[in-house]
């Protein structure tokens, strides 16, 4: 897979939430994707869960987004340092951070994610 495959659906995955754009964002991932985020909690598979995934995140947001601080490629994947901030619906800044490890299919789509961060930093600030 070419590198720019890869990193165009990094930064695809990255602007939408940004944007909090849910269907951009569920767009990025391969109809039966599994992501791991945070590892350690239950996986989310597939377009109708990540969506609910996506809800109940930015559902405690005014605006919340993570920055990508460094991209790694290699083969299929990439890893991701990244920066997260955000402001609650009550006004509070929240800022976290974390390292994505994306897997992508033939087709450039997001096949797993392995997301490691600590939500309950964030929840702390909020």
């Amino acid at each position: 897979m070419s590198p720019d495959v890869v990193a165009r659906t990094i930064r695809a995955y990255f602007a939408a939430l940004r944007a909090m754009d849910q269907d951009a964002w569920v767009d990025t991932f391969a109809v039966d994707a599994i992501s791991h985020d945070p590892v350690g909690s239950p996986p989310i598979r597939g377009h109708q869960k990540l969506a609910e995934f996506f809800q109940s995140l930015a559902g405690a947001f005014k605006e919340v987004g993570l920055t990508e601080d460094h991209v790694f490629i290699a083969g299929n994947g990439a890893a991701v340092k990244w920066t997260g901030r955000g402001t609650s619906k009550q006004g509070k800044t929240v800022l976290f951070e974390g390292i994505d490890v994306f897997e992508l299919n033939e087709e450039g789509k997001i096949q797993q994610l392995r997301a490691y961060w600590n939500p309950a930093e964030m929840v702390a600030q909020l």
